[in-house]
């Protein structure tokens, strides 16, 4: 178990190179988000995992709310702490290069972790904001970031900048409801009935506060992350997020550090990766972090 920032434990599993047996490497290691509802011991999440052990070290774990971790889910907000302590995690294991890989939910989180790498203290305690104040809504403010960042995404003092970052089927931007399993997925982060139907049927806790302002989104943290680089994943068949997303993301970062990969025949996330294209993800990573 590892503990966040803000004191939530989160389940994790290290699985070291096959090329060092036991031992852990200095060099590459993957840490892996999952989409939301996953979980460290999800079906799909544990194929990505095995496919990506062929050539490397990986960790994976279950973001809050998720599986056996702590907390409740923030749908993307707080579940950059989460990802900061898995990071940290890989680098005292020995590893001198960290690769994000997010799916989905964790798509969006694996960006704005990298562009709030060293600012963690940005992100305000959910336990100091009154209750009125947590609307779900949108107030016409952002927070988090104020401008340039402040550390190099290779600097940041506290571990957990990572060395790329792979987003696969990340939205670009919040409140999306452009298509009917985005419609669905508001019903059960926001309706109590909903987050009934998440917390029994799909083992996942959501906190119902909400967000009291609208974290940093994806969009607005792409361009934060250079020079770190950057590959976003995209299906050309994702039901979620159709094209629009992954192109602003790709619009919006710095192209000298960035690419954009639309997928023919691609659908959504851990469930729809496919060998070919989890081993194409391995091997960009592994030629440029």
């Amino acid at each position: 178990m590892l503990l966040t920032d803000d004191g939530v434990s989160i389940e994790a599993r290290y699985e070291p190179s096959p090329a060092s047996g036991t031992e852990p490497c200095g060099g590459l290691a993957l840490v892996v988000g999952h989409g939301f509802t996953g979980a460290l011991e999800r079906p799909a999440l544990r194929r990505v995992a095995s496919a990506f052990h062929q050539h490397t070290a990986v960790i994976t774990f279950s973001f809050r709310g998720h599986g056996r971790s702590g907390g409740r889910s923030t749908v993307g907000d707080r579940e950059v702490l989460d990802l900061a302590a898995a990071v940290r995690w890989a680098r005292r294991l020995g590893h001198r290069r960290v690769v994000t890989v997010g799916f989905s939910m964790g798509g969006s989180v694996v960006i704005r972790q990298a562009a709030l790498s060293g600012k963690t203290d940005q992100i305000r305690p959910m336990q100091d904001i009154p209750h009125g104040e947590r609307t779900g809504r949108s107030t016409g403010r952002t927070d988090r970031v104020n401008g340039e960042p402040t550390t190099a995404p290779g600097e940041a003092a506290d571990g957990a900048a990572p060395d790329a970052v792979v987003s696969v089927s990340a939205p670009a931007r919040w409140y999306y409801r452009g298509t009917a399993p985005m419609r669905r997925v508001h019903w059960a982060v926001t309706r109590p009935a909903g987050r009934l139907v998440s917390r029994y049927g799909l083992g996942t806790r959501i906190d119902p506060r909400g967000w009291d302002v609208d974290p940093l989104p994806p969009v607005a943290a792409a361009p934060l992350i250079a020079p770190t680089p950057l590959l976003i994943v995209h299906g050309d068949r994702d039901p979620y997020f159709p094209l629009d997303h992954p192109r602003m993301l790709a619009s919006a970062a710095d192209p000298a550090t960035s690419e954009l990969w639309i997928e023919p025949g691609f659908g959504h996330a851990e469930t729809a990766a496919s060998p070919a294209l989890l081993t194409r993800i391995a091997d960009w990573a592994a030629a440029n972090a």
